[in-house]
């Protein structure tokens, strides 16, 4: 992505199992006017990253199959110029090495924070 500058909406993708979780990552992304992308696992996130590849992913550690910490290691060898925000309930101290993290129960403003240090051309 550094090759070229992005235009449109930012694009967001969010790997994350729970359904009300993944429901108000959606919403708050989407009110930031971004484009969200959201599956329940890691083997779903890189069919989803390789088709249209996001410049954030925000992603959960406890994930069935594979777990948040073996895809954050695919997402950066596979899209290294993909932001990277880390939301679970663990101990952040646990968190793998990312752009942002977004600890669980997180708020619209958080998310809104998230963006603007992992996207600078978001809100321009």
């Amino acid at each position: 992505m550094s090759d070229s500058v992005m235009t449109g909406p930012i694009r967001v993708l969010v790997v994350e199992d729970s359904e009300d979780q993944s429901a108000l990552l959606r919403q708050n992304f989407e009110r930031a006017g971004c484009i969200v992308t959201t599956v329940e696992n890691a083997e779903q996130a890189i069919e989803a990253y390789r088709a249209d590849p996001p410049e954030l992913a925000v992603i959960d550690l406890v994930l069935p199959g594979m777990d948040g910490w073996e895809l954050v290691e695919r997402v950066r060898a596979d899209l290294p110029d993909c932001a990277i925000a880390i939301t679970s309930v663990l101990d952040a101290a646990d968190f793998p090495a990312a752009e942002a993290i977004l600890p669980k129960p997180f708020t619209g403003a958080e998310i809104r924070q998230v963006l603007k240090d992992t996207v600078p051309r978001w809100g321009s």
